[in-house]
């Protein structure tokens, strides 16, 4: 607050007690207190300025309370005195006065040094709070011993520290994932391009028959191959991670979808000597996706099913109406995922236990951009629990109901 704006306020107060004392008594008396209290009013706001201006040497909170009590008390002293004089009160009278107004004031200066002992206190819990913060801790629960400004102000701090914790935990994690990342790709890289290193460098030196140089050289269109379907996964998975969303979508009869994709991927099963089949409703409802990034989840995971289905075993594709969207499943007869895997196996690069990460490609990618392409279609993708009489994996995904 401005000294103007005070010195204004203590104006119109003492203005407005004049007034009223006038109404009650008489204009003298009441001209007589208005001269008597504004200069002293005037008096205390001016130390007040003075003293608020001055906090940084007043020091901690427990003294600029105790300064607040004394302009007070000597506000009322200064008042006695004037009083006193210009009254004509005898000098035992204002000496009484003055001794009581001494001893209201050590009352009100105890009163006001008990008050702020709690009001200190929450200050402190909060600056080490804070300081605990400040030096890395992330388990601190600051608590107050009052419901004022002061508990809102913990109350806030907590949610701060809490936000603080589960974004670092976040970026730990981002963190961590970045490097696996780093590594997976590095890794899956670093096997094809060895390869082809090998490769160019014998026909590079001519150690290899004439004969068998179509041979090398088909040998390294695959390795090249599968670079590029790496490099294409890749960048088809930070762009859905990223958002990066250009595709449309229309209805889709999904019973249709899905016995073109087992059709297409019969050939690579009876390769393999794994029969595929599917259980379908006769009136499947529409869902609302894309077609071509639809079928890329369901190559996806029935491709994945049938590499870890053994022989004479069975891959089923199932969907099947829930709420508002509709449920499709691709279960095997394989060897199923251990339960330590179970929760990592939509990970980019994730190689479990066993016989490693159950994805679309090699690489461990198929499951992350399913996952991606399912969640950007506002479904979601799980694995059920596996019947006791089949064993295997079952992994379920959702998509919403055409409108």
């Amino acid at each position: 607050m401005s000294r103007l704006r005070s010195l204004g306020l203590v104006l119109l107060g003492a203005a407005a007690l004049a007034l009223l004392l006038w109404r009650v008594d008489s204009g003298r008396d009441a001209v007589a207190a208005f001269a008597l209290w504004l200069p002293v009013a005037l008096v205390a706001v001016l130390a007040a300025h003075v003293a608020a201006a001055r906090r940084c040497r007043l020091g901690m909170l427990g003294r600029q309370f105790s300064v607040a009590v004394a302009i007070a008390i000597g506000q009322m002293l200064l008042s006695v005195a004037v009083f006193t004089i210009l009254m004509f009160v005898s000098a035992r009278d204002a000496l009484v006065i003055g001794v009581a107004i001494a001893f209201n004031g050590l009352v009100a200066v105890f009163a006001a040094r008990t008050l702020a002992a709690g009001v200190l206190r929450d200050v402190e819990a909060i600056r080490d709070g804070l300081e605990a913060v400040g030096d890395g801790r992330r388990d601190v629960r600051i608590v107050t011993g009052a419901s004022d400004e002061l508990a809102q102000l913990a109350q806030a701090t907590n949610a701060m520290i809490e936000r603080l914790a589960v974004e670092e935990a976040g970026r730990d994690m981002a963190d961590a994932a970045r490097r696996d990342l780093v590594a997976a790709v590095s890794h899956d890289l670093r096997t094809p391009i060895t390869a082809l290193a090998l490769l160019a460098e014998a026909l590079g030196d001519d150690i290899v028959a004439p004969g068998e140089r179509v041979a090398y050289l088909d040998r390294m269109t695959t390795h090249i191959r599968a670079l590029g379907a790496l490099i294409d996964d890749l960048f088809e998975l930070s762009r859905l991670e990223a958002g990066d969303i250009a595709w449309s979508v229309e209805h889709v009869e999904l019973g249709e979808l899905v016995a073109e994709t087992v059709a297409a991927m019969r050939v690579a099963a009876q390769a393999k000597g794994v029969e595929v089949v599917t259980e379908l409703p006769p009136h499947l409802a529409a869902v609302r996706a894309n077609p071509e990034k639809v079928q890329r989840v369901l190559f996806n995971l029935i491709q994945n099913a049938i590499r870890h289905t053994p022989a004479d075993g069975s891959v089923t594709v199932r969907a099947e109406l829930a709420g508002e969207a509709l449920e499709v499943e691709v279960a095997d007869t394989g060897v199923g995922i251990e339960v330590p895997d179970r929760d990592r196996v939509f990970e980019a690069f994730f190689q479990g236990g066993g016989d490693g990460a159950r994805s679309g490609g090699h690489a461990g990618l198929g499951l992350a951009i399913s996952r991606a392409i399912v969640e950007a279609h506002g479904g979601r993708i799980w694995l059920a629990d596996a019947e006791a009489h089949d064993g295997g994996a079952r992994v379920r995904f959702s998509l919403p109901l055409a409108s």
